[in-house]
């Protein structure tokens, strides 16, 4: 009868790992942006990052550093990597801040851009940011 369970238990087990097997791995879609929830608001920055030539920066850090609230007393600090298209996203922020405008800022290895974003003028934002090598 021990023997019975040892089949039986490896039957389950082997079935299992079969209909996992068959079960294609969903690959990153070329059109999914990294995005980030600072579940702070209703507003929302896109950005395509770019280098000086005009082409997509992979894996470039973009980060920003947002206060709003009475006096500026609360604070978000954000970041996100791009894509192989150079896109990325921050959703959830807040359509007022405490000293606009929003400075987003991208980088990688040596090189570094930024682009700007009112949330009160515009709540749902697209911007290219240009990358250049710093000084340094």
């Amino acid at each position: 009868m021990r023997y019975f369970y040892y089949f039986l238990i490896l039957l389950i087990t082997s079935l299992m790992a079969g209909a996992q097997a068959q079960q294609p791995a969903q690959p990153e879609q070329p059109q999914d942006i990294p995005s980030v929830d600072g579940e702070a608001g209703p507003c929302s920055a896109e950005f395509t990052v770019v280098d000086a030539d005009g082409k997509p920066v992979f894996s470039a850090m973009v980060k920003v550093h947002i206060t709003y609230g009475f006096a500026g007393a609360r604070k978000l600090d954000l970041s996100v990597y791009t894509n192989a298209q150079g896109k990325t996203k921050f959703t959830g922020l807040p359509a007022r801040v405490h000293k606009p405008p929003v400075e987003f800022r991208a980088s990688k290895d040596r090189m570094e851009g930024m682009a700007t974003v009112n949330p009160e003028s515009e709540c749902q934002a697209k911007h290219d940011i240009v990358m250049k090598k710093s000084g340094g």
